[in-house]
């Protein structure tokens, strides 16, 4: 799937892509909007209706993923409702292994992520991936979501690579056509980002099914 002869970074999501996505569409579509009704005395499907067109307005900015902002919106403490369910907190299948195999190949890794740090803190507690990676970006520190391209740009600056000789995997197309647009031609969508729900359409990019397709990394 992949030549490693000519990929020196690999750059890699952490939600969806090296974490199971079931977290987070389980707090964001169940338990907030729970919350949000049981706090105002609403139904569920009430609530839901009342914070999708609140979802929609902010979708692919930095505040999507910006747990501060969305206290403030929802009147919700959001990074402690999040240590309610943490035990749902996943890493896939075989990405350890995966990780292990890039550094002993010699290969740099990087976590690019648009998690905010309170939620990016949470989950390296509960999975370490911390100990296997050479760096981690959050968005929230370039300033963009993956989805800009001035993301890819900044992150230069943070962590230099050689687009290039650089492979990204995400679950976002919108994420990897920025990516390529910047000059990653290495690039791979996932094939199932929540294990609990069907797998994803993903024609516009190869995608990856498991992490042992990748090994053995040379």
């Amino acid at each position: 799937m992949i030549d490693w002869n000519k990929i020196q970074f690999v750059l890699l999501d952490m939600d969806g892509t090296l974490l199971d996505l079931h977290f987070d569409n389980h707090f964001w579509q169940e338990l907030v909007p729970r919350r949000y009704a049981q706090d105002r005395g609403l139904d569920v499907l009430t609530a839901k209706k009342l914070l999708a067109p609140v979802f929609r307005r902010n979708e692919g900015t930095l505040n999507w993923y910006c747990l501060d902002f969305w206290t403030r919106e929802l009147n919700i403490d959001i990074a402690l409702l999040k240590h309610d369910i943490a035990h749902l907190i996943a890493v896939h299948p075989h990405v350890m292994e995966f990780l292990e195999a890039l550094r002993i190949a010699a290969k740099r890794t990087i976590l690019v992520t648009n998690a905010h740090p309170k939620s990016l803190a949470l989950k390296l507690e509960h999975t370490r991936l911390d100990s296997r990676l050479d760096a981690i970006v959050s968005a929230h520190t370039i300033g963009h979501p993956k989805e800009q391209p001035a993301f890819w740009a900044q992150l230069q600056q943070h962590q230099p690579f050689v687009a290039e000789h650089s492979l990204l995997i995400d679950d976002t197309p919108a994420v990897l056509r920025a990516a390529r647009d910047y000059g990653i031609r290495q690039l791979l969508a996932v094939h199932r980002p929540d294990t609990r729900r069907p797998p994803r359409e993903t024609a516009e990019f190869a995608a990856l099914r498991d992490f042992r397709d990748l090994l053995p990394v040379a």
